[in-house]
C-alpha cells in the first residue's frame, strides 16, 4: 500500500469517527494510536505521551487562555448592548439600518471577544427579538447575526490566528493586521446584502427608533471606548516588539477584568468565578485539539503521508491558481465537519510550503484559510453558529436560519474571490508597518 492510499484511507475514517459525535481531541487521539500500534507496533507506542505533550510545549500557547479570558470578561458584560443600541441609533434612516447595527455590533464586538458563538449569543438576544419586532423576515434577523458572528475569527485579535501562527511559525502580531482590511471588507458586504434584502423584503419593516441623542452618546462612548482602545494598544505592542504574545495576551486579559469591574460594576466573586470556569473550559478543549493534532501529525509524517502528499501535488505542475481552487475546496469541505482550531493545525503545516513554494504569501493565505472557516460555521452540519442563533430563536425554524445565512456564505466566497485577485487588502496593512 502506497502513502497515499494509506493517507486516503486515514482520511476516510477520520471523516467517519468524527462524523459520529467523537470529540475531535478524542477522535485524533484514537486513530492516531491506531495507526501507531499497527504500523509501528507496541514501541511506537512509548513515545506518545512526550508527543502529546510536545504539542503543547510552547510559551505561545499561553496567549490562547489569555485571549479567551479576555473575551469571556467582554462577553460576561453589558458591552454589546451598548455597541448594538449606538448603531441601531446611527442607521435608523437607512433601509435595513437595523440589521446593519447587528452585523456592525457583531463586528466590533467580536474584535473585542474573539468568539464566533459569544458575539451570536451576546448580539442576538438583544438584536433578533428587536428585528422581529420591527417587521424584519426571520431569514435576515437570524441570518445577519450567525454571519455576523463569524467575524470574530478574522478581526484581531483572533485565537484562530494565534494558532496558525503557531502552527506555521509565522508573526501573530502582523497575522494579527493582516484580518483588518478583509474583515472590514466583508462587514461592508454584509452591510450591502442587507440593504439589497431589506429593499426587496421588507415591505413590513416599522417606523426607526428616534435618533441619538448628544448626551446618550457621551453615556455610551466612554463605556465602550476602552475596550476597542484595548484591541489598538494589542496590535501596538505586538507588532512593534513591545511584548510577546503572551505577554500582551496577559496584560490585556487583566486590563479587561478591570474595565468590567470599573465600568460596568462586575466586580462580585461568582460572577468571575463564572468567566474564569467558561474560559478554563474552552482553553483545555482548545489546547486538546492542539496536542491531539501534533499527535496525528507525528502519525501522517511516520507514515510518508504528509510527504508523499506534498511531494505528488508538487509534481503536478498545474497552474497555481488551480492549486488555490482545489486548496480552497478542500479547507471549504474541512470547516464543514471540523471546528477551525482543529483544520488549522491539521492543515496549516502540510499546506503552508506548497503554498509558498507557489508563490503565495503565508499571511494572506492565513485570512483566506480563515474565511473558509468562517464559512463553515454557518453551513451544515457543524454549522456552530446556527445551533447558537436556533437556541437564542428557539421560535425560528433551523432551515429559515440556514436560509437566511447561505447568501452571506457566498458572500464570503465572493470576498474569497475578491482577495485573491486584489491581496493588497490583506498584505497592505501590514506592509505599512515594515
Amino acid at each position: 500500500m502506497t502513502p497515499l492510499e494509506l493517507g486516503l484511507i486515514i482520511s476516510l475514517i477520520t471523516i467517519l469517527v468524527l462524523a459520529l459525535g467523537v470529540p475531535v481531541a478524542f477522535g485524533l487521539t484514537f486513530i492516531s494510536l491506531i495507526f501507531i500500534f499497527i504500523f509501528e507496533g507496541v514501541f511506537g507506542l512509548q513515545f506518545v505521551g512526550e508527543l502529546f505533550f510536545s504539542g503543547l510545549d510552547d510559551f505561545t500557547l499561553i496567549s490562547i487562555p489569555m485571549f479567551i479570558a479576555m473575551g469571556a470578561a467582554v462577553a460576561s458584560s453589558p458591552a454589546g448592548a451598548d455597541l448594538y443600541g449606538s448603531f441601531e441609533r446611527v442607521f435608523r434612516k437607512v433601509p435595513g439600518g437595523l440589521a446593519i447595527s447587528n452585523i456592525g455590533a457583531c463586528s466590533i464586538f467580536s474584535a473585542l471577544s474573539g468568539s464566533s458563538p459569544a458575539t451570536c449569543a451576546a448580539i442576538g438576544k438583544m438584536g433578533i427579538p428587536e428585528m422581529q419586532k420591527r417587521g424584519y423576515p426571520d431569514s435576515l434577523a437570524t441570518g445577519a447575526i450567525a454571519a455576523g458572528g463569524t467575524l470574530g475569527i478574522l478581526i484581531p485579535p483572533s485565537v484562530t490566528m494565534i494558532v496558525y501562527g503557531i502552527a506555521t511559525g509565522t508573526s501573530i502580531g502582523r497575522l494579527f493586521l493582516a484580518g483588518i482590511g478583509p474583515g472590514i471588507l466583508i462587514t461592508l458586504m454584509f452591510c450591502i446584502w442587507a440593504v439589497i434584502y431589506t429593499k426587496i423584503y421588507g415591505q413590513n419593516i416599522s417606523a426607526p427608533p428616534p435618533k441619538l441623542s448628544l448626551s446618550e452618546f457621551f453615556v455610551i462612548l466612554p463605556r465602550v471606548l476602552p475596550f476597542i482602545l484595548l484591541i489598538v494598544m494589542i496590535l501596538y505592542v505586538l507588532y512593534g516588539g513591545i511584548a510577546t504574545p503572551s505577554e500582551a495576551a496577559g496584560v490585556g486579559a487583566v486590563i479587561c477584568f478591570l474595565l468590567i469591574a470599573t465600568v460596568y460594576k462586575i466586580w462580585q466573586p461568582k460572577r468571575l468565578w463564572e468567566i474564569l470556569r467558561d474560559c478554563t473550559k474552552e482553553s483545555v478543549m482548545i489546547m486538546m485539539i492542539i496536542a491531539a493534532a501534533a499527535l496525528f501529525s507525528y502519525m501522517l509524517s511516520a507514515l510518508f503521508v504528509t510527504q508523499s502528499m506534498a511531494e505528488y501535488i508538487a509534481d503536478l505542475d498545474m497552474n497555481r491558481w488551480i492549486l488555490l481552487f482545489i486548496v480552497n475546496i478542500f479547507l471549504l469541505v474541512a470547516g464543514f465537519f471540523l471546528p477551525p482550531v482543529a483544520v488549522i493545525v491539521m492543515t496549516a503545516p502540510v499546506l503552508i510550503p506548497i503554498i509558498t513554494s507557489a508563490g503565495f504569501d503565508p499571511y494572506w493565505f492565513a485570512v483566506i484559510l480563515t474565511i473558509n472557516m468562517e464559512i463553515g460555521l454557518i453551513t451544515p452540519p457543524v454549522g456552530l453558529n446556527l445551533y447558537v442563533i436556533n437556541g437564542i430563536a428557539p421560535n425560528v425554524k433551523l432551515n429559515e436560519i440556514l436560509r437566511g445565512a447561505l447568501p452571506f456564505a457566498l458572500i464570503m466566497v465572493l470576498a474569497i474571490i475578491i482577495i485573491s485577485i486584489f491581496p493588497e487588502i490583506a498584505t497592505w496593512i501590514p506592509d505599512q508597518f515594515g
